[in-house]
């Protein structure tokens, strides 16, 4: 059985992004890509919405030829040039192509499909939409949320009102030089 994997990055008022739906002040760090590429290593498939498909797919599949792209960002851009892209969209699309696979209807069947199957884990990045879906279905098994030193005030919260209530085990923290620090939780339900 694969296991389902979410990752997301989080304002300490726990915000994925602020009201504009920028990113801009959460910081990065080379500590960090690192640790993120050894969570998704033995991954070979990331599942995102489509907001967060383009974000990701606009910089990661060249970013290790930059110029000046370091040792992390080419060996992240290395695993995510290797990995099965899903992408759950309701926005017409172009067909799959290559490694990119567009899921417009039945995600929560799609995915409790792929789960059921023998193979490596699969990694969520951001896609609220996606994530909680799947949360309410009771399909995700980790959660590794990064909690960034700012404070939105407002923004696109990570869990809205409504959502299930799930009990979680904090199985493993890790901070990082920019002040971000990383919670690994697991679903006990």
């Amino acid at each position: 059985m694969r296991k389902i994997i979410w990752i997301a990055h989080t304002s300490l008022d726990g915000y994925v992004a602020n009201k504009e739906g920028k990113l801009d002040d959460f910081e990065s760090g080379e500590d960090n890509l690192d640790f993120v590429g050894e969570i998704c290593k033995e991954a070979d498939t990331i599942l995102s919405g489509r907001i967060t498909y383009e974000l990701l797919h606009s910089f990661w599949p060249d970013a290790g030829e930059l110029p000046g792209a370091t040792r992390a960002e080419k060996k992240y851009s290395d695993w995510y040039n290797g990995t099965t892209q899903l992408v759950a969209t309701r926005t017409p699309s172009d067909p799959c192509k290559g490694n990119i696979h567009f899921v417009h209807n039945n995600l929560v069947q799609y995915v409790r499909q792929a789960k059921g199957q023998k193979g490596n884990p699969i990694v969520i990045f951001g896609s609220t939409n996606v994530g909680r879906q799947l949360m309410e279905q009771n399909l995700i098994d980790v959660y590794w949320i990064f909690v960034n030193p700012v404070i939105f005030g407002s923004g696109i919260p990570l869990f809205k009102n409504g959502v299930p209530q799930r009990k979680l085990r904090l199985v493993e923290t890790r901070r990082f030089a920019n002040g971000e620090t990383a919670l690994k939780y697991v679903s006990e339900n």
